[in-house]
C-alpha cells in the first residue's frame, strides 16, 4: 500500500486527507511511477474548492517527478529506473506512487533535478505556451505579467527577459517586488499601493502593451484590458481572485479591437509532439541558466493542507514542492 492525498467533498484545505491507496500493475500504455517530488499549483485549490468541478471522491495534482518502477504492454521508450516527469496528466500527483499514461511522461536530462522538474513542468510549460505560442514575445516588446513573484510569473519574467522583452509585473509586497526584480522583472508594480494601469501608461509613454498575461481574474481583468494597445491580446489563464463572470464582448471593440483568449496547458500540449517540444525548450533554458527555478517552500506531501493554506494566503513565492 502507498499513501495519497484525497478528498471526498469540496471545501477548504481541511477536506484533504492522507489515505492508504492501492496502486496496481500498469496496463497497456501505462507506467507505474514512484514519485520523488510533487509540484503544488494554484489550480489544485480550484479543484479542491469545487471552483473546477470533478467527480468525487478525487485525488489532486498534475505535476511531479519520479522513477519508473514498471511499464505496461506497448510502452517502448521507457524502462524501470528511468527518471521521468510530467506536467499535464490525469489527476493523481499527490501520491507516493501512481499509474500514468506513458505518453504524458518525459525523460529528465541529467542536468535537471527531480525537485526542479516537479517545480517547473506545469508552471514552466505554462510559461512556454504563454510566451512562445499564445503571444510570441519578441525583442523590444513590453509585456505585463500579473503575480510576477509566483511560480509561473518568475519563469515568465526570466524567459521573456531572455527573449529581449521589457517586463512589467504586478506583485503584492515590497519583498515580492524585490524577488521579481531579481528574476528579470524590469518594473515591479506593488498593486496594493500603485495603480498598475497608470504605471503601464507611464512606462510605455502612453503606447500601452501588445499583451497582458493575467492569472488573477476578477480583481484585475477589466483594468488589464485598459493596459492593452489597439489589437492587443489579453491572455486570461487563471482566476486566483475569483471567477471573472459574464463579459460584454463589446468592450473589446470599445477598447481597441482587442483579442481575448482563455488558454489552458492541456490544449497546447495535447499532442505528444507539442508536449516534447515544450519540455525540450523548457529544459534548454533552465540548463543554460536563462531561467532559474525559485523553489522557495517545501512541505512533506502529507502536509498538503497547510501548503494550500499558505498558497491561498499569499504567503508563498516562486514554486512550492512536496517531498515524498
Amino acid at each position: 500500500m502507498v499513501h495519497a492525498i484525497r478528498f471526498a467533498k469540496t471545501g477548504g484545505p481541511e477536506v484533504l486527507e492522507w489515505q492508504s491507496v492501492e496502486v496496481g500493475k500498469p496496463g497497456p500504455g501505462q507506467v507505474r511511477v514512484r514519485h520523488t517530488a510533487v509540484g503544488l499549483n494554484y489550480v489544485d485549490t480550484y479543484q479542491r474548492s469545487g471552483l473546477y468541478q470533478m467527480p468525487l471522491p478525487s485525488s489532486l495534482g498534475s505535476e511531479a517527478a519520479g522513477v519508473v518502477e514498471e511499464v505496461g504492454d506497448g510502452v517502448g521508450d521507457l524502462k524501470p529506473g528511468d527518471r521521468v516527469a510530467y506536467g499535464n496528466a490525469p489527476l493523481g500527483a499527490y501520491s507516493e506512487a501512481r499509474l500514468i499514461p506513458a505518453d504524458r511522461l518525459v525523460k529528465l536530462p541529467a542536468g535537471i533535478s527531480d525537485q526542479q522538474a516537479a517545480a517547473m513542468m506545469l508552471k514552466g510549460m505554462t510559461a512556454w505556451y504563454l510566451i512562445r505560442r499564445t503571444h510570441v514575445v519578441k525583442p523590444g516588446e513590453t509585456i505585463l505579467i500579473h503575480a510576477a513573484a509566483g511560480g509561473v510569473g518568475l519563469i515568465v519574467c526570466q524567459w521573456a527577459k531572455h527573449l529581449g522583452a521589457t517586463v512589467i509585473g504586478t506583485v503584492g509586497s515590497d519583498e515580492k517586488a524585490a524577488l521579481a526584480k531579481q528574476n528579470g522583472c524590469d518594473h515591479p508594480v506593488v498593486y496594493t499601493r500603485e495603480d498598475f494601469v497608470a504605471r503601464v501608461n507611464e512606462i510605455t509613454g502612453g503606447k500601452k502593451l501588445p499583451v497582458v498575461y493575467d492569472s488573477i481574474g476578477k480583481d484585475t481583468f477589466f483594468k488589464s484590458l485598459d493596459c492593452l494597445a489597439p489589437l492587443g491580446l489579453m491572455a486570461s489563464f487563471g482566476q486566483a481572485s475569483g471567477a471573472i463572470g459574464p463579459v460584454d464582448l463589446g468592450i473589446l471593440a470599445a477598447k481597441g479591437s482587442l483579442f481575448l483568449t482563455r488558454p489552458t496547458l492541456n490544449t497546447y500540449v495535447a499532442k505528444r509532439k507539442d508536449l516534447l517540444t515544450a519540455a525540450r525548450e523548457l529544459f534548454e533554458v533552465v540548463e543554460k541558466g536563462f531561467v532559474k527555478l525559485a523553489i522557495n517552500q517545501t512541505y512533506p506531501l502529507r502536509d498538503a493542507a497547510q501548503a494550500h493554506r499558505d498558497l491561498q494566503a499569499r504567503k508563498t513565492t516562486g514554486s512550492t514542492v512536496f517531498t515524498v
